[in-house]
């Protein structure tokens, strides 16, 4: 039965306690053997990857079968829905056309006496996807990881997914063919975000690795940051609705339990100003639990980390949002878009009673690669941004250096840089240089 915390009556500390100890930031536990594997793969490439894929997912492998064939991927739309293939490709369009309104071009400015400042944007050369293959395959995974990065000009997309006895996902398959991967690699696990790093001789390295994975991975992806970029450390996953009377309490546990499902350390929380709304949704989770094919997944979920807020108004409610910064919030409320003003940490915000999140999952075209555990108080979805660079541009004429030569040796004196001094300096001694 999920916990019920009235905080009309008493502090909500427990409850923030409960939510606290799913993160993935904390992972002494995990740590020495990750750590392991990192300094393996790293020391001894292919030889260590292979080793590791035998051990872990139980699969023989040689470097020559690391990578999937262009075969395998045609192979894979034969087993495919057809009607799964078109819905790929709506979502692949719905993902590119939003985050297309993300791009940002470089810029120049001319200033004073002769002065150009300006900003390059660059996109990275190559992106490693990681793509879980556990409990469910992902390929929606796979459109919100690749298609941002095909959007800012990534020129090489690199999937890595653990394998199987059975071959990598089919649906997988056709949903990075689709969004333009250019090559996949059947590894997983902590092995396969080393590798990504380091590079082997089968696998190439490259410049930030992004996609979910489980406390190993996280891990590993925190293991070689500095080696590479990250996106972020996900955590599991998580919903929070604020609902009053208007809300209808089968929709509203129906959206609890469609994040319950994803993982037993998934969180699905209610803030409510409704009593009856409260005593409605616990008994319709229980009812829709019983449906489930993941019904002890969800079970467990809802029991350890569900909760039902009940506050005395609209305002507290938005408080206890922005102190737990969920992934994904949806506000069942009447007037939805006059609370958007109040939310100050979400990772993406459902507005009314028909923006269901598996909306935002699948379909919508936002990314549904978002902030966990808290971190959207400082995180942001996955987006276009987050797979370019930016260099800053600098042009000076002798007459605009002149004009600031004293500032900027004063400052390089101040801090004991005798040289920095010396580089301006040295410029405007005599008549030398180009205007």
């Amino acid at each position: 039965m999920i916990k019920v915390f009235d905080a009309r009556k008493g502090s909500l500390g427990h409850l923030f306690d409960i939510l606290a100890k799913r993160s993935q930031m904390e992972l002494g536990d995990v740590f020495a053997r990750v750590e392991e594997i990192v300094k393996r793969i790293k020391l001894e490439g292919d030889k260590a990857l292979l080793e590791y894929t035998r051990a872990f997912d139980k699969v023989e492998l040689v470097p020559g079968r690391i990578r999937v064939s262009r075969e395998e991927i045609d192979n894979a739309y034969e087993k495919v829905d057809k009607k799964l293939v078109e819905v790929i490709r709506k979502a692949k369009k719905n993902i590119e056309d939003f985050h297309s309104k993300q791009k940002e071009n470089s810029w120049f400015s001319a200033e004073k006496d002769g002065v150009i400042l300006g900003q390059l944007y660059r996109p990275l050369e190559a992106v490693g996807v990681y793509v879980p293959g556990g409990t469910a395959a992902y390929p929606s995974s796979v459109l919100m990881n690749v298609v941002p990065a095909k959007v800012a000009g990534v020129e090489r997309v690199v999937m890595v997914t653990p394998p199987k006895d059975t071959g990598v996902n089919p649906s997988v398959l056709v949903a990075a063919s689709e969004a333009g991967v250019d090559e996949i690699y059947r590894v997983g696990g902590a092995q396969a975000v080393a590798a990504l790093a380091f590079g082997t001789a089968s696998v190439p390295r490259v410049d930030k690795i992004v996609g979910p994975g489980n406390a190993y991975v996280a891990m590993a992806k925190k293991m070689v940051y500095g080696y590479c970029d990250i996106d972020a450390i996900a955590g599991p996953s998580e919903i929070t609705v604020v609902a009053d009377e208007s809300a209808n309490p089968k929709f509203v546990a129906a959206d609890l339990l469609s994040q319950a499902e994803h993982d037993m350390l998934a969180s699905s929380v209610l803030v409510t100003t409704s009593e009856s709304l409260a005593e409605g949704v616990a008994q319709e989770l229980e009812r829709q639990i019983a449906l489930l094919e993941r019904k002890d997944i969800s079970r467990k979920s809802i029991d350890d980390f569900g909760a039902v807020v009940i506050v005395n108004n609209i305002e507290e409610a938005l408080d206890v949002v922005n102190r737990i910064a969920p992934e994904h919030l949806e506000l069942c409320v009447n007037e939805p878009f006059n609370l958007l003003g109040g939310i100050k940490n979400a990772g993406a915000i459902f507005l009314g009673h028909y923006a269901s999140e598996p909306m935002g999952d699948y379909l919508a075209g936002p990314n549904h690669v978002l902030p966990t555990s808290g971190t959207a108080r400082f995180f942001s979805p996955l987006n276009v941004g987050d797979f370019v660079k930016k260099s800053s541009v600098i042009s000076y004429t002798k007459k605009a250096l002149k004009a600031v030569c004293e500032d900027v040796m004063l400052f390089a004196e101040a801090e004991g840089l005798a040289a920095h001094a010396n580089a301006i300096r040295i410029r405007l001694e005599g008549e030398q240089g180009n205007e």
